[in-house]
């Protein structure tokens, strides 16, 4: 009875205890997970971090040129084949629109892209040789010339294995890449999506402006294949909560 008793006792207070570190370990994750794009903020004067309901900040910057940039940390759980993937995403949109089309590749395509801006363009274009597959497409817009430039750049960009996607549109061009990769332990026992992962590098972030800069620049209007309808090429799901006149 009085062994009964004791061991009742010890799952209680083990109970007790896993559930008081678990409420721990999350509060702390949380934490962690909010401030992984701080030190990123203070290379851009004036920037904004807001946090989204998974608690991944959201960086609202801008550019000495005055273009906004986006910065955004997207946590992948949809392949259950492969681990967890923490995707950055950065848009860097035009002060203006450009008469371009639009245009994009996609590294490793599953088909569960859900932040893919390739998979919205409707016309399949053949991709450059690459050592990842690709899949490009673009919105039928783009002249023959554009098609080439666009493919010889993507085939420089998707050199480096941690890019995944690179799109251009007339408002502007986006880049996503892998920022970490989930635990292995936590994803196999827990199916849990946890990152080792404390910040991310300001140099991370000064490469894909970088790259994306350069990418806004390689369709230059130097041979518009069709004129800019007002509304063209936005990023309609990016920048609620970041007007800034017609985007």
């Amino acid at each position: 009875m009085i062994t009964t008793i004791a061991f009742s006792a010890f799952a209680i207070a083990s109970g007790v205890w896993m559930s008081v570190r678990a409420i721990r370990d999350h509060r702390a994750a949380i934490a962690e997970r909010r401030g992984l794009l701080d030190d990123a903020a203070q290379h851009f004067p004036g920037a904004r971090i807001t946090h989204g309901a998974d608690h991944f900040p959201i960086l609202a910057g801008r550019l000495d040129d005055g273009r906004q940039v986006r910065v955004e940390l997207v946590p992948d759980t949809l392949v259950c084949r492969r681990l967890p993937q923490l995707w950055l995403k950065l848009t860097l949109l035009e002060t203006s629109p450009c008469a371009r089309p639009k245009i994009g590749a996609l590294a490793r395509p599953t088909g569960a892209e859900f932040y893919s801006l390739v998979h919205e363009m409707p016309h399949l274009l053949i991709p450059p040789p690459s050592e990842a597959a690709l899949l490009m497409r673009g919105d039928g817009n783009a002249s023959r010339r554009q098609v080439e430039r666009a493919a010889a750049m993507f085939a420089k960009l998707f050199a480096d294995p941690t890019l995944k996607e690179a799109a251009i549109t007339p408002r502007g061009v986006r880049l996503v890449r892998q920022a970490a990769q989930g635990q292995r332990g936590a994803h196999l026992l827990l199916r849990q999506a946890h990152f080792s992962i404390t910040a991310i590098a300001p140099e991370v972030i000064r490469r894909t402006i970088a790259e994306a800069e350069a990418l806004s620049g390689w369709l230059a209007d130097d041979e518009p294949a069709y004129s800019l309808p007002p509304s063209a090429g936005a990023f309609p799901e990016v920048f609620s909560g970041f007007r800034t006149g017609s985007a």
